[in-house]
């Protein structure tokens, strides 16, 4: 190993010690995105594409050269038919995975047993809350101002960003719910920028080409610049798995630290083998 090579394992070492401390001291939000689920098998956004183009008899070719056309499509959807509750039950009954893959999964295991306080998700289904279940710990789902009101003190709160299939209010799918959600001034959103003042967070199962969470990411950033504070901002993480020196260069200077695999890590279970190192540095045998 050369030196810069062994400065880099340090340095990568240093920031996973500092992750696991604020874990430890539950001090540590988690923010999940799809990656997570395709793990277990969810199906991919391609699926979801394809079924709008089947049900509005389009071509595959009308979202060409469109980012995030499936919002579009969504929208166009509602347009047609009046309403989303077709596609939203169709969503529920084929983004479902069986509670026993759900049980199996080693990654969905550790996201249970690292004990975050507060997990948000960007995902739709209830995997996360399916795991909870067959590991026998409690929780709390959020999706509205509701369940925020009503939630449990001492139990995960499993945030759902954006929406869940129990309410089709909640639901972001759409263009204008994206579009809408810009202004960040929901009951989730509000929330969300509290815990980001007061948590280091932890970024997994996302692309960072995704221009909603690049918003995000800008976002949080935006709040600690303006808070007069922001050398005391709690440190935050995504873990990717590779290293890209434009996204690296892009992330530190919105303040958040890129996390890749050990050297010689499987790269199919990479995200597995990161947390379960989390969880060795909190609980040392």
């Amino acid at each position: 190993m050369t030196t810069s090579e062994a400065s880099a394992a340090q340095q990568r070492s240093s920031s996973r010690d500092v992750l696991a401390d604020a874990i430890k001291r539950r001090h540590a939000i988690l923010f999940v995105g799809a990656g997570v689920s395709m793990a277990v098998g969810l199906p991919s956004w391609q699926s979801f594409v394809d079924h709008l183009l089947k049900e509005l008899d389009l071509s595959p070719d009308v979202i060409d050269g469109m980012n995030d056309g499936y919002q579009m499509l969504a929208e166009f959807y509602r347009l047609k038919q009046g309403g989303m509750g077709p596609l939203r039950s169709w969503l529920d009954r084929n983004w479902k995975v069986a509670a026993d893959r759900v049980a199996e999964s080693k990654l969905h295991k550790l996201i249970v047993e690292l004990d975050f306080p507060t997990i948000y998700t960007t995902n739709y289904d209830r995997n996360l809350e399916t795991a909870f279940e067959v590991h026998k710990k409690h929780y709390a789902k959020i999706a509205n101002a509701k369940q925020m009101a009503d939630a449990a003190d001492g139990v995960t709160h499993i945030v759902k960003y954006h929406g869940d299939f129990d309410d089709d209010a909640s639901l972001v799918l759409t263009e204008t719910d994206f579009l809408n959600r810009l202004y960040f001034d929901s009951p989730l959103d509000i929330k969300f920028r509290a815990d980001a003042l007061a948590r280091t967070i932890l970024f997994i199962g996302y692309s960072m080409s995704d221009p909603n969470i690049r918003l995000l990411l800008h976002g949080i950033w935006q709040t600690w610049e303006r808070s007069g504070h922001r050398d005391h901002r709690p440190r935050s993480f995504v873990f990717m798995p590779s290293s890209n020196p434009v996204q690296e260069a892009m992330l530190a200077r919105w303040g958040i630290t890129l996390l890749t695999p050990e050297r010689g890590a499987c790269a199919d279970d990479a995200l597995t083998a990161f947390l379960a190192d989390l969880r060795a540095r909190i609980h040392p045998s």
